[in-house]
């Protein structure tokens, strides 16, 4: 009886133990194109693929505006102060809360900037060499 029993437990083990070849399921896609972290060479030229978005409304505070809904990349003229309440002007291109351009200091000298979004129309930056500034929209 209990040959019986063990050895159909047994065919059934080496059967259900053998490889498949089938791959792994497919990783789910974003439906959004993943876009590239903005840096402040941005602001300097306008690639032929954002040049077919290139918009212009005066209503609005940004200089231009490219790409498309839900995914817009603005191009602003700020104004600030920096940490000593020096005056300071620089421009930015921003996609979500975050963006990148340059800032030029009370001395006339242009850095590379990092800013985001603070509150409607303020934003905070930080340059390369760690000075932090208060901006808002110009």
């Amino acid at each position: 009886m209990i040959k019986k029993l063990l050895l159909p437990i047994i065919i059934f083990n080496l059967l259900s133990c053998k490889d498949t070849d089938t791959p792994p399921p497919p990783s789910p896609q974003s439906f959004y194109l993943e876009l590239d972290t903005i840096t402040p060479e941005d602001r300097k030229e306008i690639t032929e693929k954002e040049k077919k978005t290139y918009h212009v409304d005066k209503k609005y505070r940004y200089e231009y505006r490219t790409g498309i809904s839900g995914h817009y990349e603005y191009n602003y003229d700020i104004i600030g102060y920096d940490k000593d309440s020096n005056k300071v002007r620089g421009n930015i291109n921003i996609r979500g809360k975050y963006g990148a351009g340059m800032v030029e200091d009370k001395d006339g000298h242009e850095k590379d900037l990092y800013v985001h979004w603070v509150e409607n129309e303020k934003l905070a930056g930080k340059d390369i060499d760690g000075n932090e500034y208060e901006f808002v929209v110009e």
